[in-house]
């Protein structure tokens, strides 16, 4: 598992979903403590399922 301070959140820009690497992506079968950069490239965001290019770093705390 990555150290606390990796473990940024990242916003959609289009729909305004976060991803959470504490919290993973159940609908994707992502588990907790995968980075954003660790995620496939295939990944799509849950709900509007936009490529891991729309995402924004919301916070690196």
């Amino acid at each position: 598992m990555s150290s606390p301070e990796q473990m940024w959140q990242c916003q959609m820009v289009n729909c305004g979903y976060i991803y959470d690497p504490d919290r993973g992506d159940r609908k994707g079968k992502i588990p907790k403590g995968t980075l954003f950069e660790d995620l496939p490239e295939e990944w799509r965001c849950p709900v509007c399922g936009a490529s891991r290019k729309s995402f924004r770093v919301l916070s690196e705390s």
